[in-house]
């Protein structure tokens, strides 16, 4: 039997981070991909730091992500969302961006880190899109079928920026390429580094980073499989609400 989501955390709590009040700004649609590496003695995560010059969140260490392209919902992936993702992401969205939130997630991570979650293909899906042009020319088609979804998070009203973001995990063994000596861009993440659990959980850290963080704990701990349902955070009148999705 798996343990409770989010187990250390009450259904709402009051924040300094999520004030009541303010004009709120309409959430974009984002996606992250947390990738869980098992060859030490301790599962490891992918993680880097945003640069202090980032209007959103600059200085804390995220996992690799960002904000779905519109190109994400029309590219062809090579294998297609597990049945019981697919039904825990269209609960809420359409397939089309289902799919799309989890493209962008592989593509974010390509685009920051050079890790890619594919497999080879013989010929590569047309698309419009310049970002998918280049993934694709690399012989690498997407792979879903291998994501779990593990959460969802709506960056409170308040904020500069706002993001609906949906969380995928992945095995670091289905994962090509490797980490860039240095950032691949002035916009990108620094210091990208693979951290165990206990050392990811003492990094700077946003609030909906670490309890997603505790829900990779979670999952590692249990052995959950691809129904099982994750944490859905959000602000309520200045509270932290966690639901599930």
């Amino acid at each position: 039997m798996s343990k409770p989501i989010l187990n250390l955390v009450p259904e709402t709590l009051g924040d300094p981070e999520y004030p009541a009040g303010g004009r709120a700004v309409r959430p974009r649609d984002a996606a992250t991909l947390i990738i869980v590496r098992r060859d030490g003695t301790q599962p490891r995560v992918l993680m880097g730091q945003r640069a202090a010059g980032h209007i959103f969140m600059p200085n804390m260490f995220v996992f690799p992500g960002g904000r779905v392209d519109p190109g994400d919902d029309w590219v062809k992936p090579s294998g297609d969302l597990h049945p019981a993702v697919r039904a825990r992401l269209t609960a809420h969205c359409s397939q089309r961006r289902a799919r799309g939130l989890a493209m962008a997630a592989i593509r974010e991570t390509w685009e920051e880190t050079s890790l890619l979650l594919g497999e080879p293909h013989a010929s590569a899906p047309r698309t419009r899109s310049p970002v998918w042009r280049e993934f694709l020319s690399g012989g690498y088609t997407p792979r879903l079928d291998t994501l779990h979804y593990i959460g969802r998070a709506i960056t409170p009203p308040h904020r500069n920026r706002r993001f609906d973001a949906r969380f995928f995990m992945a095995e670091a063994d289905l994962v090509t390429g490797r980490l860039p000596d240095k950032p691949k861009g002035s916009g990108e993440l620094i210091k990208l580094s693979w951290f165990n659990l206990d050392q990811a959980d003492a990094l700077e850290l946003a609030h909906i980073t670490r309890y997603m963080l505790a829900e990779v704990r979670r999952r590692l701990d249990s052995r959950v499989d691809f129904a099982e349902p994750g944490p859905f955070v959000y602000a309520r009148r200045g509270k932290i609400v966690v639901d599930t999705v």
